[in-house]
């Protein structure tokens, strides 16, 4: 295979790609802003097809059977639910739910708990995490990149090196530039609301709305402007989820973990096989009290399609997440409530037509290349 049908092959390539590039033909999905793309790592088509290529490539993982995209399939919306928690190497199982990888492109930190600052570093801890894909170290990868014919010549494209050359950071950057083309917008809400096309929801989706910005507050924390809609502050909440199930004292057990002094190598670990240890949340990346038990808000978009939710994967639907919120951060009434709960999240109130309207406004946010996973819309 020549390195020219190797990049005409790449799905992602066309419009994101040439936005990315800022070739001034193609503009943002509608409803997303412009994909950030970092200086010291510029997006060429050749690029991304070679990280296109290492996403898919179950050689990079200590049993030959898994890579990035076994739990971000691009079927499953680049998820991979209806599992909880991931799997890896052996069907060892984590204890986080796969984030969807649309549009992380713009998420201002990378992980559940943020221990990552941008896609280059995020690429690369999977690779060597003992229940994902458990490689001694990054090692083996560049020797498969670098014996490998195809490899080669899609690294001398990207790069303008020679294959010997190829370091970890290389690979990090081709899989980030990938990731910078899964962009998805243009969803019914985004052709309403931004595109001014009234028949493209429904009246419960725009009741819906009414609700998001209202009587739910989600808008607090799933934020949108005139412009475009991310959906999300990039801020880290205490919702009341997974936390109660700490064993022991959570105090002394923060304040112990917080003077091993881990870097992020070693969180990365902790946080995906210890179940304490994983429900610290962004406390175990900075240490920060208002940090305990807190994870990143998520993107709405597409999330009618990327069940199941919350970090880690308890809450089976949207009906579900909706029923979490309105009880003041408990799925069920009189279920327990941490002391650590971030200022806001308290009973919401709402009325059973209420909920259902903020669940067809959630479906609404579907772009259309995945409306098929979620039944048509």
């Amino acid at each position: 295979m020549t390195l020219r049908s190797l990049i005409a092959g790449t799905a992602v390539l066309g419009g994101a790609l040439a936005m990315a590039l800022g070739l001034g033909a193609a503009e943002p999905p509608l409803g997303l802003p412009a994909i950030p793309v970092p200086a010291d790592n510029p997006m060429t088509p050749a690029k991304v097809a070679l990280g296109d290529k290492l996403f898919h490539d179950t050689r990079f993982s200590a049993t030959g059977e898994v890579s990035c995209a076994t739990c971000h399939a691009r079927d499953k919306a680049f998820t991979d639910g209806p599992l909880r928690v991931s799997e890896g190497v052996n069907k060892l199982t984590g204890t986080r739910n796969a984030p969807t990888v649309l549009n992380a492109a713009f998420n201002r930190t990378q992980f559940w708990d943020g221990r990552e600052p941008d896609l280059e570093g995020q690429s690369g801890q999977p690779f060597l995490n003992p229940v994902e894909m458990a490689l001694p170290s990054h090692q083996p990868i560049l020797d498969v990149v670098k014996a490998d014919p195809e490899y080669q010549e899609m690294v001398k494209a990207a790069f303008g090196i020679e294959p010997d050359s190829v370091t970890a950071l290389h690979v990090k950057q081709a899989i980030a530039s990938f990731e910078r083309t899964l962009v998805s917008g243009d969803s019914p809400f985004d052709r309403w609301y931004f595109g001014g096309q009234e028949d493209a929801i429904d009246e419960a989706a725009k009741r819906g709305f009414q609700v998001f910005l209202q009587d739910g507050r989600c808008v607090s924390c799933h934020t949108l402007n005139e412009k475009h809609a991310l959906f999300t502050d990039h801020r880290f909440h205490n919702i009341n989820v997974g936390f109660v199930r700490i064993e022991g004292d959570v105090y002394e057990m923060a304040s112990a973990y917080a003077k091993a002094a881990r870097n992020k190598d070693e969180v990365d670990i902790d946080v995906l096989t210890n179940k304490n240890t994983s429900e610290l949340g962004r406390f175990a990346v900075d240490n920060q009290w208002t940090g305990l038990g807190a994870f990143k808000t998520p993107t709405l978009r597409n999330i009618a399609v990327t069940a199941p939710y919350m970090h880690d994967g308890s809450l089976k639907d949207l009906e579900e997440v909706v029923k979490h919120y309105n009880n003041g951060g408990a799925l069920k009434e009189g279920d327990p409530i941490n002391p650590y709960l971030s200022g806001g999240i308290r009973p919401l109130g709402l009325s059973d037509e209420q909920v259902a309207d903020l669940v067809a406004f959630m479906k609404a946010l579907t772009s259309p290349e995945y409306a098929d996973l979620a039944g048509g819309q």
